[in-house]
């Protein structure tokens, strides 16, 4: 339960039918660590914002990334359209775990310098 469709991220949020749950995914992994925040569901307008007005914001050619940083991707070039977290790096590509892909969740690995990573929000653990 949970892998498909998104029911138990989404409806944690707040919401009562299915929606783009990417970002309410993430949200719901960050409280289960125990934050209440950054909670977000919508990545250009939330998500993104939030860790820039918080001073952690990396732009996407950014290669220190850790364990737990949430990963804000642009696959059409007109902002974040989507976010995951990152479960690890090799130095060389990014690993994540991702909600709402292909109405999922799916640990996904990215080169580093990946054009469609638009940048990172460093949760400072």
């Amino acid at each position: 339960m949970g892998n498909v469709g998104g029911q138990p991220y989404w409806s944690w949020y707040g919401f009562d039918s299915r929606v783009e749950w990417c970002a309410c995914f993430v949200s719901w992994c960050i409280n289960q660590a125990g934050y209440s925040e950054p909670r977000f569901a919508a990545c250009a307008s939330q998500g993104v914002p939030w860790f820039k007005e918080h001073g952690q914001w990396a732009a996407g050619n950014y290669t220190d990334v850790a364990p737990g940083d949430v990963i804000f991707f642009d696959w059409d070039g007109g902002g974040s359209d989507h976010v995951g977290l990152v479960i690890g790096t090799d130095g060389t590509n990014v690993y994540t775990v991702e909600g709402n892909s292909g109405d999922a969740c799916k640990i996904k690995s990215y080169p580093l310098n990946s054009q469609y990573i638009h940048g990172y929000g460093l949760m400072n653990w």
